[in-house]
């Protein structure tokens, strides 16, 4: 026995500590992984070759291996809180320097990027001009609070029930203003491009047995003008439509108010003639006027959803994860953040739910994965280890010391 065995028994103990003491100074670190000291035994090389006689010359730490298990997921009131469930890492972008965190705790910068406590800002994929996603290669995501812009109306969708009991109309011709004309009506809201709402009103006239004609006015103005039938309609004994077998165009029209002209397309495919009465069981129609955001919402695939306050929603970017082959080999750098490393190899990215990949929980965080309980019996263990190494210290001494009082 000799002192170097103990003083390395010593070191190792003491780095133990280092880190038990480490990790539970960072229990409640939102996203912090632990970290356990392994040790491995030494032995001085032989120049005539190994030795089953050999004693060993100690203990050295062999690594700090970090432990990348799932951490507890807590609720929080933040929407833009984001938890990682599973594999994976968020890619924060440091002015071009990419670094990698399982510390969800985001809010809002002055130019709307995503930013954590340090200022790092969170990738993702984004949008195009049609407002489609493009995995590309991913930049900081920003979040527009411009208005959405209008959309103008293209087509309508009707579904109907037209009364097969009902007479052909005793007044002609079709008047939009004398209800002697037509049989039935209904309406619905359309937009032009500066999102100015207008009606657009469908009158439906019986022309003969199973034949309908259908008119179409907006704002009170017939379309097309001079007045014409917008479709004539023919239905087969049983009730279903058999003309027309396609969407029906109207003549374009110029909205008051100084939006463009626009042409509205009407498919009549849902509507049916039964001996019941009239009814609207579908009325759709594809456009919009503008609208402000009201609030924007994160799914657990990581795409970023606007919504406005006209009822129209947009996606505005996708968060996208990275995963690494040997996590482990990742070097910590840090206000919880991780760099790659040729031992880590090079990150795997993609959107949450593929692949290897996590899925996101928002409005929610990941705890520390440090069990307080474990780490306290690791410390009353390292102390017994340390105060061991230091007894084989202090009884070598004691031997040293008889050898030199020998007379």
């Amino acid at each position: 026995m000799g002192f170097e065995q103990g003083l390395s028994g010593l070191n190792a103990a003491s780095k133990s500590l280092d880190v038990i003491g480490n990790n539970v100074a960072n229990a409640s670190t939102v996203g912090f992984k632990g970290s356990q000291a392994q040790f491995a035994d030494v032995y001085a090389s032989s120049m005539a070759g190994s030795s089953g006689g050999q004693a060993g010359i100690g203990v050295r730490v062999a690594t700090v291996a970090q432990q990348f298990t799932q951490g507890n997921i807590t609720t929080t009131n933040n929407s833009l809180d984001m938890a990682i469930s599973g594999a994976g890492f968020f890619r924060m972008d440091n002015n071009g320097s990419i670094t990698y965190s399982r510390n969800g705790q985001f809010q809002m910068d002055k130019n709307g990027f995503i930013v954590d406590s340090q200022g790092y800002k969170l990738t993702g994929y984004l949008p195009n001009a049609a407002g489609t996603i493009v995995a590309t290669a991913p930049a900081d995501l920003q979040i527009s609070t411009a208005d959405l812009l209008p959309k103008p109306t293209a087509s309508v969708t009707a579904g109907l029930n037209l009364d097969a009991r009902l007479a052909v109309p005793a007044v002609a011709p079709f008047d939009p203003n004398n209800s002697a004309t037509f049989n039935n009506s209904t309406s619905a809201t359309v937009y032009d491009s500066l999102g100015g709402a207008h009606t657009a009103s469908l009158y439906f006239v019986k022309t003969a047995t199973n034949a309908w004609n259908t008119y179409l006015t907006v704002d009170g103005a017939s379309v097309p003008t001079p007045v014409a039938p917008l479709t004539a309609m023919t239905f087969s004994t049983s009730g279903v439509m058999t003309a027309p077998a396609a969407a029906v165009t109207s003549a374009s029209f110029t909205p008051s108010g100084g939006g463009a002209a626009q042409t509205l397309s009407f498919n009549f495919a849902g509507t049916s003639q039964f001996g019941s009465t009239f009814g609207v069981n579908s009325l759709t129609q594809d456009g919009y006027t503008s609208g402000h955001m009201t609030g924007f919402s994160t799914g657990s695939d990581g795409i970023v959803t606007g919504r406005y306050s006209n009822g129209q929603t947009k996606p505005l970017g996708q968060v996208v994860l990275a995963n690494f082959s040997n996590a482990q080999g990742l070097q910590p750098q840090g206000n919880n953040q991780w760099v790659e490393t040729a031992t880590s190899g090079a990150p795997l990215v993609g959107v949450p739910g593929s692949s290897s990949l996590g899925v996101l929980q928002t409005s929610a965080t990941e705890d520390s994965n440090v069990d307080l309980t474990a780490e306290l019996v690791n410390m009353i263990t390292a102390q017994r280890a340390y105060q061991a190494n230091a007894q084989t210290i202090k009884t070598q001494d004691q031997i040293m010391q008889t050898i030199v009082n020998l007379r």
